[in-house]
């Protein structure tokens, strides 16, 4: 593997690279339809190849860069599939894959966060990174006690290079029409910035995990990292083995499929009633199934803290529209900010721009799969269609944004794993306001 580059001026060149490159395509593809090419057929490939240098250039970066592409691979599957194949692989070689920080590097950073005397600490530790996280990478160790850990460093200079690469990212938004049209990812850059800090700070992180830890000690479905130490730039948990989710999406089993996807939505609605928190990164990568059959969960760095667990509004009003109380429905919608007040919208049209996306509780089970997603992208993305022209009047208030992009990551994974399971029943188990009331 190439080495990774560090400089924020080749940092700068290999992203403003992404416009440029775009730019000769369209040339190139001007020229092809003057020449008699089909307009359609040169504008799948332009919108091909540009998918493929964004993925190549994400993929050879870390810091921002990374936790974009990160960010964006749950929603791969709404993609084409001629498109989402190449994106598919490069996103799970970014996820998995160890960027080759030098062991001077490695062994600096431990001896500054653990002490000169770090060794003592360890059985023995691998020079050689085991994974690679989007400001980070992961070592595997023993503990003294003979434990198996995982050893997570942050990458030097980490916090500025995140903020640079997301800054320049948001100037390059409109590029990313071109591999889906209406995706919107000024939104996502700049939640990814306001989490920043939290992310950057490992000693926050120990203290998220231990919380999921507690609520989920002795889980038969849940299983989280022990936390053994932690600092601001280091963080050593116990080693979870398991198959990564993103092997199980490339190959699994539908029995694993459907396993997997019953466990991540059982993760998604009790963690906030559990432990007062949301796990905010759901790529796969994130992701493992133990041999007990048992989802284990790594890397809880990005949390949204819900002391009061999910919002009780979010179940009332699913429920007032899947029993198509179309009325009910806007009213709450205008109580909460989702439609401001001076916004007139018809409430029979929200209710049919809404029940689409509630397919998945409609029924006692859903199978989530990438047509499915594919066709409610095209529906709500398309702008002729009155989705679109709908879903420009409604309003997201800010409060909701964390829930709104982690929920959308937990669906665009289910549809990445094709998982079919009861999920209305493990929402009316977790999510208040949404059970029927007792007769």
């Amino acid at each position: 593997m190439s080495d990774i580059p560090r400089w924020a001026l080749t940092r700068t060149a290999k992203l403003a690279s992404l416009p440029l490159g775009m730019a000769g395509r369209a040339t190139v593809g001007l020229g092809k339809r003057i020449g008699g090419r089909p307009a359609e057929a040169v504008a799948r490939e332009i919108q091909q190849r540009t998918a493929e240098q964004i993925f190549s250039v994400l993929g050879q970066l870390k810091g921002g860069a990374m936790k974009f592409g990160q960010a964006l691979s749950v929603f791969e599957a709404a993609l084409p599939e001629d498109i989402a194949g190449p994106y598919r692989a490069a996103l799970t070689k970014l996820q998995e894959a160890a960027p080759p920080l030098p062991a001077a590097s490695v062994h600096k950073v431990l001896a500054e966060q653990l002490g000169p005397r770090w060794r003592r600490k360890f059985r023995e530790f691998d020079d050689r990174p085991a994974a690679a996280a989007s400001i980070g990478q992961v070592h595997r160790a023993v503990w003294s006690d003979g434990r198996d850990v995982a050893v997570k460093i942050q990458y030097p200079g980490a916090g500025p290079a995140l903020i640079a690469d997301l800054n320049q990212l948001g100037r390059l938004a409109r590029l990313f029409s071109v591999i889906q049209p209406g995706l919107d990812i000024k939104p996502l850059i700049a939640e990814l910035k306001s989490r920043v800090a939290e992310e950057l700070d490992y000693e926050l992180e120990a203290e998220s995990t231990r919380a999921f830890g507690k609520a989920y000690d002795g889980d038969p479905e849940i299983a989280v990292p022990e936390v053994l130490a932690a600092a601001p730039r280091v963080l050593v948990t116990e080693w979870i083995d398991g198959t990564p989710l993103s092997r199980i999406i490339a190959d699994g089993t539908q029995e694993q499929r459907d396993l997997c996807g019953r466990l991540l939505a059982t993760l998604h609605f009790s963690a906030p009633s559990r432990a007062g928190l949301l796990h905010a990164d759901p790529h796969p990568g994130n992701f493992r199934l133990l041999d007990d059959g048992r989802l284990g969960v790594i890397d809880f760095g990005a949390v949204a803290r819900l002391p009061d667990g999910l919002p009780e509004f979010v179940g009332r009003l699913t429920r007032l529209a899947l029993d198509g109380e179309a009325d009910a429905v806007l009213a709450g919608l205008r109580e909460e900010g989702f439609v401001k007040p001076d916004v007139e919208v018809d409430a029979q049209g929200v209710l049919g721009y809404l029940l689409p996306i509630l397919a998945p509780l409609a029924e006692a089970e859903f199978q989530f799969s990438r047509a499915w997603l594919r066709s409610e992208a095209a529906r709500l993305s398309d702008l002729r269609s009155p989705a679109y022209q709908l879903g420009r009047q409604l309003n997201l208030p800010p409060s909701y944004l964390l829930i709104h992009r982690v929920t959308l990551g937990s669906i665009g994974v289910l549809c990445q794993l094709g998982a079919k399971a009861p999920y209305r029943s493990i929402v009316e188990q977790w999510q208040p306001g949404f059970a029927t009331p007792a007769d």
